[in-house]
């Protein structure tokens, strides 16, 4: 087997030893490129993260935590954040939620607007519990990550970050590779099996239970007229409420009744005195440039009789030289 080198650029190259799987009865080694991890947007964590990269299609946090073990020992790694699970995050959090799904648009509109605020903690809450009573059932037991994917791994301090990067220099000189944990080398129960099993489960997923299934319709549909009905509240008050200018917000659905002459008295003083006040802002702000402009006025009228004064005196001269024909 060819020696590989033992960087390339700012990574580390340790090469993974793969066993011998009944669909591939072969040794194989597998290449993975480690670095300190320096992000765009730095972190507090940064300085105890490694960067991997070229992971395994199926990796999972449990095999990264068998494997940084092999090489400087257990309890040094605390987790694992693959890229697949970090674009997903990033696109939940920007992207529409099955809360936000589960309403209608103009109802949506309004509870924004006009919706009565909540406390974060308890509104995200709440979000996450709806969330989970609507989501349908997952298909698949163990997701499978792209080829050449990445992940960063967090370990317990700068210490451990050192000793990884130093393993993987030793191990490059004892030629002793470290060995991709297989299923036996994992925790039962934490990772599901791949192979027909993994099949044969994502095809008995494919049809859930219909009791879970008609559980989140079920939860779905209410949550859709939950939020239909505090539209409709919202709606109903704003008919019956004037702004501060003395409007009456035009929702769906129209008036059911007039504002009553107590309100739209008491809209009307709210106007005028808005207006009064505004009125007074702007004779406030454009008192300077009329100043200003007064100025410029009469500099300019001082101007023009300076010129005419000259004039009226070169007429003069020009008149006390004339002389007459006789």
């Amino acid at each position: 087997m060819a020696s590989s080198p033992a960087t390339i650029g700012d990574f580390s190259v340790l090469p993974v030893s793969i066993p011998p799987l009944p669909s591939f009865p072969k040794n194989a080694v597998h290449y993975l490129y480690v670095r300190r991890h320096t992000p765009k947007i730095p972190t507090p964590t940064d300085s105890r993260s490694l960067f991997v990269t070229n992971v395994p299609v199926d990796s999972t946090e449990a095999h990264l935590r068998a494997l940084f073990a092999s090489l400087v020992g257990a309890g040094r790694f605390e987790s694992a954040t693959f890229e697949d699970e970090s674009k997903e995050a990033h696109s939940q959090s920007q992207s529409q939620s099955l809360i936000d799904v589960a309403q209608p648009a103009h109802a949506a509109r309004l509870l924004q607007a006009h919706g009565r605020k909540r406390k974060r903690e308890d509104d995200e809450a709440e979000r996450a519990r709806e969330e989970a009573a609507v989501r349908l059932p997952s298909t698949w037991t163990r997701p499978l990550r792209r080829s050449g994917s990445t992940a960063v791994v967090l370990l317990a301090d700068e210490k451990s970050v050192q000793q990884v990067l130093k393993a993987i220099g030793k191990a490059h000189k004892t030629k002793k590779y470290p060995a991709w944990p297989g299923s036996d080398d994992l925790p039962e129960g934490k990772v599901p099996p791949l192979g027909p099993a993994w099949l044969k489960a994502h095809n008995r997923l494919s049809y859930p239970d219909r009791q879970a299934l008609q559980a989140s319709v079920d939860a779905f549909s209410a949550l859709f007229a939950r939020r239909e009905q505090e539209a409709a509240e919202i709606a109903k008050r704003l008919r019956n409420e004037p702004d501060e200018d003395g409007f009456v917000t035009v929702t769906r659905g129209g008036r059911s009744a007039p504002a009553s002459r107590t309100e739209a008295e008491e809209a009307k003083r709210r106007m005028l005195e808005k207006q009064e006040k505004k009125k007074e802002e702007l004779t406030n702000f454009y008192r300077f440039q009329l100043r200003e402009r007064k100025k410029a006025e009469q500099a300019e009228l001082l101007k023009r009789f300076d010129e005419d004064r000259r004039k009226l005196e070169a007429m003069r001269e020009k008149k006390g030289k004339f002389v007459p024909e006789a």
